[in-house]
């Protein structure tokens, strides 16, 4: 199995789509974890078990694909990811019309 196809199953064991932040792997996770634990499951404990097994064995794998991802901080890939109120001020901040409103004025 490659790379991609381990994380991609990772991904879809955690229920996420193809874009994630660290805080919604981490709430997939937990939430998962929280619905299986075997305490919670008493009626199919083997299942629970199992199912446990694999939602740690994807958090793991999917921390230790984002852990050793390397980050660029060059001006041009922060402009890539701002968000849309980032871009929005960027282009309109200092439109009288859509900018920000002078408090003073």
């Amino acid at each position: 199995m490659s790379k991609f196809d381990t994380i991609n199953r990772a991904r879809k064991t955690l229920g996420l789509p193809e874009c994630a932040s660290m805080g919604h792997i981490k709430a997939n996770y937990r939430e998962l974890l929280y619905r299986w634990h075997p305490d919670r499951c008493p009626q199919d404990p083997q299942k629970a078990a199992e199912m446990t097994r694999q939602i740690t064995e994807a958090y793991k794998t999917l921390m230790d694909y984002c852990n050793n991802y390397k980050y660029c901080f060059s001006e041009q890939t922060v402009k890539r990811h701002r968000s849309p109120g980032e871009l929005w001020m960027e282009r309109f901040g200092d439109d009288p019309v859509w900018g920000k409103k002078d408090k003073n004025s």
